[in-house]
């Protein structure tokens, strides 16, 4: 999970930054755009790890199951979430709002570059 939970962090600090550069370029709506961009991704990677951590594979077809099934639940949120932000706020700024969802959807893909140090580490008797 600390993977997850690493991507999870860049996202937020990614949307961070595009919407104080937006804002700063263009002013509140293309801000407010901006973080509903990112956060239509942090919220479907948050549904994404729930997934996954409720997945206790013991052979390599059950873990890809979880996988696939966490990556359709982070798919259906996004399905769900884009329509209602794009129907409900008039004001969007189109390029700060994908901007800021194409940027967070690539952070998350770079959580296969992550490994997880804490389950490298070697274990001493006792250790929980």
């Amino acid at each position: 999970m600390r993977p997850i939970r690493i991507v999870l962090g860049w996202q937020v600090i990614a949307t961070a930054i595009l919407t104080l550069a937006f804002g700063l370029l263009w002013g509140a709506h293309a801000a407010f755009s901006a973080a509903l961009g990112g956060a239509v991704n942090v919220v479907a990677g948050c549904g994404y790890a729930a997934m996954v951590a409720r997945s206790r594979a013991s052979s390599a077809g059950e873990a890809l199951r979880g996988i696939f099934r966490a990556e359709a639940v982070k798919i259906i949120l996004i399905l769900v979430q884009l329509p209602i932000v794009l129907s409900n706020y008039k004001d969007i700024v189109p390029g700060a709002f994908f901007t800021s969802f194409v940027t967070t959807v690539a952070v998350f893909a770079a959580a296969i570059a992550i490994r997880d140090v804490e389950q490298d580490k070697p274990r001493i008797a006792g250790d929980s």
